[in-house]
């Protein structure tokens, strides 16, 4: 070989260098062999590129201590990294300390006591991972973010938001006196604060913005008058989505174990209008959740399986649906049972979760006491099987309200004047919606800490808000449980050392006598059928 082709070979091979270099930035491949894909984005994530114009910006504010002494953030930024990669351009992402910069103030980043020890003694600092994704002159926060559960869910639904320009909001009616929006549903109300969503606590008889995208309604069956279930009702012509938490029974939470039926003002009859009846009776479950309870006798406090506390598991949920496709199992407290009503084809109902067939109905004679679960079984025999907790309505529904509207609760005064409240007129005509009824309005309260060492209940909701506003991909999201297996999570010694091991030989060695095996054989390749044209 001359000098001369020496040279241009070079040459030519810088240029292929670059050129591939140039590509890698339009054309991105990687191997994830994790056990359950951790790093690996969902389709909804991959796609966004097409609905972004203009850059997205997400900046990854990490304190380097923390960085140091924890795998978390190195997943979190991997995880970040396959937004930008796949993004063709459209999505940046940095990793920035925000020490002296003035981030963590500006934007409102939470930050987290870390202890150190060293030398036999303990001190403390406070650390920062917190994310902020930037588009044009917006911006949304994840003030503290330490995992991979639900981050692909937070990042993916915040772009969303910021590109459409729509606020993510969420009206309440919470009229029971035992179970307040701010206190008994407090830790759903704050999870949605940090999930980007805009809560509008509404009173009952309250008027119910039509442009507010999703209504949940907490129980209230005692509670909401016609005015009330007149606006609902309303509101669900309009094409309004309500989520109804609701039940037949009613279990006083004041230690006194009472429990009666409801004594329905209306509420339930609306709902069974719909589609979806809540039948009289507790459902109670060979699945059922263990609950702490002092004996009266011995004033021990111990755990048992308490029935009308029922765990509902992975396959009793409808995997056809997209919110329950993923389905990783809820609590039910004091659960009623649904069945279908709707004989109108203008109407698609589907159940979402269901008790397991060992399953039984109180409906009668109802005591609820732990120490009184003799009487749990009294039942069991006439009315063992499977009932559907939670279901899942759309279509055009009926309307509870026809024309004639119910006198007005409610007012002001005016000029001195008393003016009763004037309820607006129903819709000519109805619109295509979407409703989803939970046997139980306990589902997201405060009973969730007795039982859960994950928020099930809390995803599911949050899931299922986002179906109801019609972001099917997105609820589809955050059932996707991630665990990374990284090697530092090995908790055997010999084990992490060989898996580190394997790992050191085979991005330093095997890796790279596979590429020179592939790169001789081509060439070898190519000297014989360039010897082979020569001899022909």
């Amino acid at each position: 070989m001359t000098k001369k082709q020496q040279i241009v070979i070079t040459v030519l091979s810088l240029l292929v260098m670059l050129l591939a270099v140039l590509l890698a930035r339009r054309v991105y491949f990687r191997v994830d062999l994790t056990a359950n894909h951790a790093y690996t984005l969902q389709s909804v994530s991959k796609n966004l590129r097409a609905e972004i114009p203009e850059q997205v910006r997400i900046t990854y504010y990490l304190s380097g201590k923390l960085r140091s002494l924890n795998s978390a953030p190195a997943e979190i930024e991997d995880l970040l990294r396959e937004y930008e990669a796949g993004s063709r351009g459209k999505i940046q992402v940095a990793v920035r300390d925000p020490s002296g910069s003035g981030a963590a103030e500006r934007y409102s980043l939470y930050p987290q006591q870390l202890q150190n020890v060293a030398d036999d003694e303990a001190s403390f600092s406070m650390v920062y991972s917190g994310i902020v994704i930037e588009y044009l002159n917006k911006a949304e926060i994840l003030p503290w973010v330490f995992s991979l559960d639900t981050l692909e869910y937070d990042v993916t639904s915040r772009i969303r938001s910021l590109l459409s320009g729509k606020k993510r909001e969420l009206g309440v009616i919470a009229p029971e006196s035992q179970k307040t929006w701010n206190e008994y549903y407090g830790f759903f109300n704050q999870l949605l604060g940090q999930s980007g969503f805009s809560v509008l606590a509404l009173a009952p008889g309250e008027e119910i913005p039509d442009t507010l995208p999703v209504l949940l309604v907490c129980g209230g069956a005692e509670e909401l008058d016609e005015t009330a279930l007149y606006r609902i009702d309303r509101y669900v012509q309009l094409g309004g989505r309500v989520l109804f938490m609701a039940e037949s029974v009613k279990v006083a939470l004041d230690g006194s174990w009472e429990a009666r039926l409801v004594e329905d003002k209306g509420l339930l009859g609306m709902i069974s209008y719909y589609g979806a009846t809540l039948e009289q009776g507790l459902v109670l479950d060979k699945a059922a959740l263990p609950m702490p309870f002092q004996d009266p006798l011995t004033r021990q406090t111990g755990m048992i399986r308490y029935a009308p506390w029922v765990g509902v598991m992975e396959e009793n949920a409808n995997a056809g649906h997209v919110l329950t496709s993923g389905f990783a199992g809820a609590d039910l407290y004091w659960a009623s049972p649904l069945r279908f009503t709707g004989e109108s084809s203008a109407v698609k109902a589907e159940a979402l979760f269901s008790s397991t067939p060992q399953a039984w109905l109180m409906t009668r004679n109802f005591n609820v006491s732990p120490d009184m679960n003799s009487l749990f079984t009294a039942q069991e025999e006439e009315t063992r099987g499977q009932y559907v907790i939670a279901s899942a309505l759309e279509g055009r529904f009926p309307r509870w309200f026809d024309n004639e509207k119910p006198a007005p609760s409610g007012g002001e005064w005016e000029d001195d004047v008393w003016r009763e409240a004037e309820l607006p007129d129903m819709p000519r005509e109805t619109a295509e919606t979407r409703i989803i009824v939970i046997g139980d309005s306990d589902f997201g309260g405060a009973l969730v800490q007795y039982t859960q060492t994950r928020p099930l209940n809390f995803d599911f909701l949050l899931q299922a808000i986002d179906w109801l506003g019609n972001d099917d991909d997105i609820a589809g999201i955050r059932n996707r449980y991630t665990g990374s297996g990284r090697l530092d999570a090995i908790q055997d010694e010999g084990a992490r050392a060989r898996a580190m091991n394997f790992s050191r030989i085979l991005n330093l060695f095997i890796v790279p006598a596979l590429i020179l095996v592939f790169g001789v054989s081509r060439a070898l390749h190519r000297s014989n059928k360039r010897k082979t044209r020569k001899d022909a």
